[in-house]
C-alpha cells in the first residue's frame, strides 16, 4: 500500500468516527457515513438554524479539505468579493460546527499537513539540499553577523 493510499485510508477513518458509526460492518460504507452526517446537519438545523461563519485558512490546502468537506454535506461554501483567498464562508448550525465539522476537519487537516509537510521535506531533501532544517536562530542583529 503506497503513502497516498494509507493517508486515504486514515481519511476515511477519521470521517467515519465523526459520523457515529457503531457497527465496524459499516465502517467501508462511505455513503452511509456520509448520508448519516447529512441526517445529522438536519436535525440540528430544526433545533439550531444555520448562521454565516466566517473560516479563516492559513494555506491553500486546508482551505481546499474545507471546501471539499462542506460541498460534501451539500453545505454550498462562498466567499464575499475582496475577502482573501483563504476565507471560506457558510451557513450552517453552530451545534453541527462545533459538534462535528470543525473537529472532523481539524483531524483531516492534521493528517493532510503532516503529509505535505513529509513529501515536501522528501522533495526538497533529495532535490535540493539533505539539510533543510530551520535556520539557526540569533539573538539580535548586529555588524558580525550580517553577512
Amino acid at each position: 500500500m503506497t503513502d497516498v493510499e494509507k493517508l486515504i485510508e486514515k481519511l476515511k477513518h477519521i470521517e467515519t468516527l465523526y459520523s457515529g458509526t457503531t457497527n465496524s460492518g459499516e465502517r467501508t460504507a462511505a455513503d452511509n457515513a456520509r448520508q448519516r452526517v447529512k441526517d445529522r446537519i438536519a436535525q440540528y438545523q430544526e433545533a439550531d438554524p444555520p448562521i454565516e461563519y466566517k473560516f479563516t485558512l492559513h494555506n491553500t490546502w486546508s482551505r481546499k479539505l474545507l471546501v471539499a468537506l462542506l460541498r460534501r454535506y451539500d453545505i454550498k461554501p462562498y466567499r464575499y468579493f475582496r475577502q482573501r483567498h483563504t476565507t471560506v464562508m457558510a451557513k450552517v448550525s453552530e451545534s453541527f460546527v462545533d459538534k462535528t465539522l470543525w473537529p472532523e476537519f481539524q483531524e483531516l487537516d492534521k493528517e493532510l499537513i503532516s503529509h505535505l509537510d513529509a513529501t515536501a521535506e522528501e522533495i526538497i531533501n533529495a532535490a535540493v539540499y539533505q539539510d533543510s532544517s530551520e535556520a539557526e536562530e540569533i539573538r539580535a542583529i548586529t555588524t558580525d553577523n550580517i553577512p
